[in-house]
């Protein structure tokens, strides 16, 4: 028996073996809409707190199981110790770069600081393709196109100088956040001369400002039943450093430790926890906590020393060696938190992680498939880890963390350098003279045993495979008298 009509004019003819096959088309056609609509309505809310300058010790919370100094013995953070016992900490999670421009780029592409080619902070940004569909807030339109996007604080991802006529970077709506504070930068958070100045204020570094509009944004986001996704990048730990004189206080009462002795930076990382606790707080009164995600974690280590110099004994990253400025573990590991649903509490993971996994992860999450757009970007989903208690492996296209410090910086090493991670070892190159350094990180964390002579192909192995990252991605090359600052990469055509 065959049946015929006509479909917008056209006409179609059923028999009864092709009726089947419609019937089914039809059922599964329902079912996707349906799985579609369920999604829509059941999208999480994603939270990524970004702070500035906070070492991977630098607060209460023990970020590897078993190793009391990977906490501060000053600084108390009682609110993130309470988002780790919901969640899970990576002992081995790292920036980009051991400064913040290359890192928050990384961040929102899910690609490399080398792959981007932004090295460094105060540097021409216009080779970047800044219109791309590969941004998180993009991303998640693509999902539910219900998503509201922010993000407020620290932009830093470009400079302005009227003086020099400078205008480099990227207007956070280009990226596609529907509400934001602007291209800011550390001056928008009290950064000016003397640079180490110790202060108190009742916003200290934008602290409290910064989360009341992040209340704002949930509220009316909640109230009118929107996913979102909200980027909270605050100024602090960043200098100039301040602090509520109530948190001041409190610390200069406070015995000192034998790593953490600064009050005023003690009672700025309280405050900023502060912040945290107002947060989570705003999550459980509006019932939202059991279908948000929260991703804490910082753009870079912190400073070596308060304030900075050029030789000391002990860094302020310790157990890690050095800080921020050079690519060693205290320049590029960060805290790293997350919370949200399918997350077993109170868990730890050594696997490594980065910065250019966030993207991959939320859009993981979220439901949207990055399947054919993986070899574009360095990240992975960390969804199987966070699920499975802390195991498994993120897959990544290529199996090593890079980060590309080509240029002289005389308040660290002062040397141009670059180093890769695979695993348990890690390689330092110095470019002035051609030095290796090699590190087995399972069981020297300061980078204390230089083992490029014991091991000298495994040294050779990781400078090679460095280098032919570097060169695939055509990634800017050192040289003499080089810096990039406020200078185009095309203007100096230095490549791999």
């Amino acid at each position: 028996m065959t049946i015929s009509f006509e479909l917008f004019g056209i006409p179609i003819h059923l028999t009864r073996k092709i009726r089947a096959v419609w019937t089914i088309l039809l059922m599964l056609g329902s079912t996707l809409v349906f799985s579609q609509k369920e999604m829509n309505n059941s999208s999480p809310n994603f939270i990524v707190i970004l702070v500035d300058d906070q070492g991977w010790s630098g607060t209460s919370v023990q970020m590897k199981k078993g190793d009391a100094s990977s906490m501060s013995d000053y600084h108390y953070t009682p609110n993130l110790e309470k988002l780790a016992s919901k969640g899970m900490r990576f002992s081995q999670a790292y920036s980009t770069s051991p400064v913040c421009a290359p890192s928050r780029y990384s961040l929102q592409f899910g690609k490399s600081a080398a792959r981007l080619n932004m090295i460094r902070v105060q540097m021409s940004t216009d080779h970047i393709d800044h219109t791309t569909e590969m941004t998180i807030p993009k991303i998640l339109k693509k999902v539910n196109p219900k998503y509201v996007t922010a993000h407020f604080g620290k932009w830093g991802m470009g400079i302005s100088n009227s003086k020099m006529g400078i205008n480099f970077g990227v207007h956070p709506s280009v990226l596609g956040y529907d509400y934001s504070d602007g291209k800011t930068a550390n001056r928008d958070g009290g950064f000016q001369p003397p640079e180490w100045k110790f202060s108190t204020s009742e916003d200290p570094k934008k602290i409290y400002s910064l989360t009341q509009r992040s209340l704002a944004f949930i509220e009316q986001q909640a109230k009118s039943k929107n996913p979102f996704y909200l980027q909270l990048s605050h100024y602090a730990v960043h200098s100039n450093i301040q602090s509520t004189k109530r948190s001041l206080e409190k610390y200069e009462k406070k015995d000192q430790g034998k790593i953490h002795k600064n009050a005023y930076f003690a009672a700025l990382t309280e405050d900023l926890d502060d912040s945290v606790g107002i947060l989570l707080n705003k999550l459980h009164e509006l019932g939202i906590t059991n279908n948000t995600y929260v991703i804490y974690c910082s753009d870079n280590g912190a400073v070596p020393t308060l304030p900075p110099r050029r030789k000391y004994k002990q860094s302020y990253n310790y157990p890690l060696s050095r800080g921020k400025w050079d690519a060693t573990e205290g320049g590029i590991r960060i805290p790293f938190i997350v919370s949200g649903p399918n997350i077993k509490p109170n868990t730890f993971s050594d696997i490594p992680v980065s910065l250019t996994d966030i993207l991959p992860t939320i859009a993981d999450l979220s439901g949207y498939s990055l399947r054919g757009q993986m070899k574009t970007i360095d990240g992975g989903s960390m969804k199987k880890v966070l699920f499975n208690s802390g195991n498994g492996k993120v897959k990544r296209q290529d199996n090593g963390f890079y980060f590309h410090v080509p240029y002289r910086n005389y308040i660290a090493f002062g040397r141009p350098h670059s180093s890769i991670i695979i695993g348990p070892y890690k390689l330092i190159k110095f470019y002035d003279n051609g030095e290796l350094n090699l590190f087995d990180l399972s069981s020297d964390i300061g980078e204390q045993n230089n083992l490029a002579e014991e091991f000298p192909k495994k040294a050779k192995k990781l400078e090679s495979k460095m280098e032919d990252y570097f060169k695939k991605h055509k990634t800017v090359k050192w040289g003499k008298g080089i810096d990039w600052k406020f200078k185009s990469i095309q203007e100096i055509n230095s490549f791999y």
